[in-house]
């Protein structure tokens, strides 16, 4: 039987409250390799056998679709599933779960019958508008079913052309959830990571630009440079000789050839490569030999930046750039799961990525709607060629000690003060949303005290918690009495969980804005000051019911 992490059942609780509580599709965001396919078991199981509904999941890749089958099988061995998808060669009808591709199903909607449910797995992949596959497929099916709801599942919740996935208009309405990769990487669920530049630089300033990208074929032209695949070639072998399986990206199938054939040649390293010409046997026995340690190196080009996973993955080199966040996300996101005996993966990036998004170890998912500041939220160290954030005056690595900057001129922005900022800042951030949660530690025994976490989105994907210890003594329980009293008139509660219920509620004062506290060496930021609304007055209660009451745990929740 599957345990959900606190984080994934926080999830689930959350797009069932939405779907109560409002009449939107809502949108559920888990880093890559943050387990989104449990929490996606999780509401077929309930689905199915407390609600006697029928699900279908979508998946645009054939590697999602057996990925679901297996842990839905975790979940609840007992629950009937179907698969249909022309690459699996299958056409599982009239299952109480389906787990379908799009290009299986986008137009056989009556085949398929009506559903209470469609969840979609890498969500980002629906187009926001136009006449799309998931489009005329979703609109099939609210005619059989006008009721069915639509909940998606993705790590990056926009697309490069269109902003956010998340709009009224859209198919999918709101953001209900939403966790991020720093706090998963503290809390232990991700690995930690770091990062190397290559030693020469392509020269990206001539790249045209196409729908927010930069053209394909003239990527493939720069990056195909006979000494700059040389020097990268010679980067990995000599970087990787204690890592175990080395995932790289190409910048076209002329260049992964390329690179493979140097690796071989040039370095006696056997190297597979995968594009979407590969057949289908083919490819899928060099993803086998890769995932089990047989191929160390295996060179790719557009084919494994989603569904692909392979915890072994302790290296992940970029030799393409690329301007869209959401891709660069994605390359390095194979490399955030755990495996036994790796310690961190190592990202070498031959295509100045890193330098373009960000730190590897806080990975900011950029919103393209919101304009950028323009300046560098990393840098590289000149000795060590480690890619670091912009606030470091020493380089972590080698010890390298940078200029001191200009005083006179402008200081780096708060967007770039990532984790490995080596500067005692604060910052006034707008609060955007706040959610609560009891919190228990991993691995804590049952008496543990459990903490009251108060978590404020302050951008996209950008969120800041808190940890008030009701719970505690001491001076722990001084600092929350303090707290509560600063939040609310309500008496002061004894337990996390009668926290949340009370903040959840309304009872506590919202939060405009917070002062964020960046400082070296914390594994968090600190909220060390608030901008509040009026604390909500308490209300006249003519009868035994808590005023905080909602529906009862016992309750049907319908879809």
């Amino acid at each position: 039987m599957l345990t959900l992490r606190p984080y994934q059942r926080e999830a689930v609780d959350t797009v069932y409250r939405h779907l109560r509580e409002r009449e939107d599709n809502p949108c559920v965001v888990i880093p890559t390799a943050g387990g989104k396919t449990p929490v996606m078991a999780t509401i077929c199981r309930d689905a199915v056998q407390l609600w006697n509904g029928r699900v279908l999941i979508l998946a645009h890749v054939k590697e999602l679709l057996g990925q679901a089958a297996e842990k839905l099988h975790v979940v609840d061995p007992d629950l009937p599933v179907g698969i249909y998808s022309a690459g699996l060669k299958r056409r599982d009808l009239g299952y109480a779960v389906t787990i379908a591709g799009i290009q299986s199903v986008y137009q056989k909607a009556c085949d398929i019958d009506a559903v209470d449910l469609i969840i979609v797995d890498e969500a980002h992949l629906i187009p926001p508008d136009g006449e799309g596959m998931y489009r005329q497929f979703l609109t099939d099916m609210k005619v059989i079913n006008p009721n069915v709801r639509v909940i998606g599942l993705t790590a990056t919740p926009f697309r490069m052309k269109s902003g956010t996935i998340c709009a009224p208009e859209n198919i999918l309405n709101a953001i209900c959830f939403e966790v991020g990769v720093r706090e998963l990487i503290v809390q232990g669920y991700l690995c930690q990571l770091r990062t190397k530049a290559g030693l020469i630089k392509p020269d990206t300033d001539k790249l045209h630009v196409r729908g927010g990208e930069y053209i394909a074929g003239e990527v493939e032209d720069l990056m195909d440079n006979q000494d700059l695949v040389l020097s990268a070639c010679r980067e990995i072998i000599e970087y990787t000789d204690d890592r175990n399986s080395v995932l790289i990206f190409a910048s076209g199938v002329a260049h992964g050839r390329h690179i493979a054939d140097v690796l071989h040649t040039d370095h006696g390293a056997e190297c597979g490569f995968v594009c979407g010409e590969t057949p289908n046997a083919e490819r899928d026995t060099i993803l086998d030999r890769f995932k089990s340690g047989d191929l160390k190196y295996l060179c790719n080009v557009n084919v494994l930046t989603t569904g692909f996973d392979a915890t072994n993955i302790d290296c992940v080199a970029l030799v393409r750039p690329t301007l869209s966040p959401g891709l660069y996300y994605q390359m390095v996101g194979r490399g955030f799961r755990l495996h036994p005996g790796k310690s961190d993966c190592l990202v070498l990036d031959f295509g100045g990525n890193v330098l373009r998004h960000g730190p590897v170890d806080a990975i900011r998912v950029t919103d393209i709607s919101r304009p950028s500041n323009g300046d560098a939220p990393a840098k590289e160290c000149p000795e060590c060629r480690a890619v670091i954030a912009a606030g470091y005056s020493i380089c972590p690595d080698c010890g390298h000690v940078f200029p001191e900057r200009n005083r006179n001129g402008h200081d780096p922005t708060a967007s770039d003060e990532g984790i490995l900022s080596d500067q005692v800042k604060r910052s006034e951030c707008e609060v955007l949303d706040t959610f609560y949660a009891v919190h228990e530690k991993r691995d804590a025994t049952p008496d543990t005290p459990r903490t009251f976490r108060v978590e404020y989105k302050i951008g996209f994907n950008e969120y800041v918690s808190e940890w008030v210890c009701f719970e505690h003594d001491g001076f722990a329980r001084q600092k929350a009495e303090a707290w509560w009293r600063q939040h609310s008139y309500d008496p002061i509660p004894d337990t996390a969980e009668r926290a949340v219920e009370l903040a959840e509620a309304k009872a506590i004062a919202p939060a405009l804005s917070i002062t964020v506290e960046r400082k070296p060496g914390e594994k968090f930021d600190r909220v060390v000051g608030y901008k509040l609304g009026p604390k909500p007055p308490l209300p006249e209660v003519d009868n035994d019911e808590p005023w905080y009451a909602t529906n009862s745990a016992d309750e049907e929740v319908p879809f």
